[in-house]
């Protein structure tokens, strides 16, 4: 293969982020224990100068390296959102690694070695990049979650999120050779192609399909692939679980999307149903689940469970609409669950760990802003207006019902009403009860910067989303 200026035009954001974790890795050499913050601010800068790269080339189409790697606006949109969750995330993480005496360089590596995989994962324009890209993100997060070396827990989640995610990876390898032997080719456009000439009555496409709903639903969360997130949520540094339920999962669901609307559209009566099916036992099982939970962390992560189910209407719907919803979802659900997870990095200093929604009780009386942050957040997760998770979750009902699914919609708006209860009741705990002592707060002008950022975007999206909407619409996955 000869490459020519294209094809390294077309990659560069990723080889700078790769360039960045191996420069990081040499500059934690020699930046003494105490000024580990210039990594993560030097961090940040790459992924600032990576997403100008990825903005000049937005309006970009073209498909580089034999179809394997392509660019466009659909491609370009998750990128700025992994970028964002990705800067929000090291600036989240700085006073945190500090407290738990792991700050080390690598971290950040890791954090932009995660970033650079799941742009190539939105990016692949064949199945065998989708897999590149996945294992170079899972590979980062499996070391990641057990950052926290001196605890038994964070050492069990990265075990557990390992060795299922070693089978989820193999399962969705099985489905891709499946369907090269079935079309002869990985190349998602060339297996669209294929589906729409010819008969579908092959039994092994429904295998392969099953495979790649077992693979992707694992990356999601979505049930009955969960099982690994109450656990690994919980064990993982607070950062890396604020990081890993909205990054990967927002990389996953684009490349999900992808996968079934222009290599299995053709499919869309057999592969619907089953969505279906995994999407309203998603929402239900996240839902019911964190109602009892007491460990806030755990509670987040069947709330992202049940996102997940809520965010699995817009590939159900397809088209337009439902590609738009669930693009717009993504990008405020990333908001808005970083900026709930940064509230509870806060809580983290002194003998506070700030992980049991107890850590809460009466917030606001000690530190009444922020309180209002956290109630912002939990509102918003909860749909509720005028916060920008009520737009999200308009969109995609909205789009349920104008595909003719009016049933699937009422059962999300029911299941929306059921989570009001566990994301009130932090905010019932913060204002309606006497607090036991005092709140020192992990303040730094890291995190205070994240959570400004947050904060204002979801406040501003839920009064005036149009820009977003707009941003949104034009970066619509285009299926030929």
């Amino acid at each position: 293969m000869n490459f020519s200026w294209i094809q390294l035009v077309a990659i560069a954001p990723e080889i700078v982020l790769t360039i960045g974790a191996c420069a990081l890795l040499l500059f934690d050499l020699v930046i003494p224990r105490d000024q580990k913050d210039k990594l993560g601010y030097f961090a940040v800068g790459i992924l600032i100068v990576a997403c100008y790269g990825s903005w000049k080339l937005a309006n970009v189409e073209a498909d580089v390296f034999f179809g394997m790697f392509t660019l466009d606006p659909y491609a370009t949109y998750f990128k700025m959102l992994v970028y964002l969750a990705g800067a929000l995330t090291i600036l989240l993480s700085m006073t945190y690694l500090e407290i738990e005496k792991i700050h080390l360089g690598e971290y950040y590596g890791f954090v932009l070695l995660s970033t650079a995989g799941m742009m190539v994962m939105v990016s692949a324009g064949d199945l065998i990049m989708v897999y590149l890209g996945l294992e170079l993100l899972s590979i980062s997060l499996y070391t990641m979650a057990g950052f926290k070396r001196s605890e038994s827990r964070s050492i069990e989640a990265s075990a557990k999120y390992l060795i299922l995610g070693s089978f989820s990876s193999a399962i969705l390898l099985y489905g891709i050779s499946i369907l090269y032997g079935i079309a002869g080719t990985t190349n998602l456009k060339a297996l669209g192609t294929f589906f729409a000439a010819n008969p579908l009555d092959n039994p092994g496409l429904l295998v392969s399909m099953g495979f790649l709903v077992v693979g992707f639903g694992f990356k999601v969360a979505a049930v009955p692939f969960h099982m690994w997130t109450p656990d690994v949520y919980e064990g993982s540094p607070t950062p890396v679980t604020a990081f890993m339920s909205v990054a990967p999962k927002a990389a996953s669901f684009a490349v999900f999307l992808r996968v079934f609307a222009e290599a299995l559209g053709g499919l869309k009566p057999h592969w619907q149903p089953i969505l279906v099916t995994v999407a309203v036992a998603t929402m239900i099982l996240g839902n019911v689940v964190a109602i009892v939970q007491t460990n806030i962390k755990r509670m987040l992560a069947y709330s992202s469970i049940a996102h997940a189910g809520y965010a699995l209407i817009g590939i159900i719907v397809g088209g337009g609409l439902g590609t738009m919803s669930l693009m717009l979802y993504l990008m405020i659900y990333a908001l808005m669950n970083l900026g709930a997870f940064g509230v509870v990095i806060l809580l983290r200093k002194g003998g506070m760990r700030g992980e049991e929604i107890s850590d809460f009780t009466g917030l606001a009386k000690k530190n009444p802003v922020a309180a209002v942050i956290m109630l912002i957040f939990m509102f918003s997760l909860a749909g509720i207006p005028p916060t920008a998770g009520f737009v999200a979750k308009f969109y995609l009902f909205m789009g349920a019902v104008e595909a003719g699914m009016v049933w699937l919609a009422v059962v999300g708006v029911l299941l929306s009403a059921v989570s009001a209860y566990y994301y009130l009741r932090v905010v019932m705990v913060m204002y309606m009860r006497e607090p036991s002592g005092d709140f020192d707060l992990a303040t730094s002008p890291a995190t205070s910067l994240a959570l400004v950022i947050t904060t204002i975007a979801v406040l501003f999206l839920g009064l005036y989303p149009a820009p977003l909407i707009d941003a949104t619409k034009a970066a619509i996955l285009q299926i030929p």
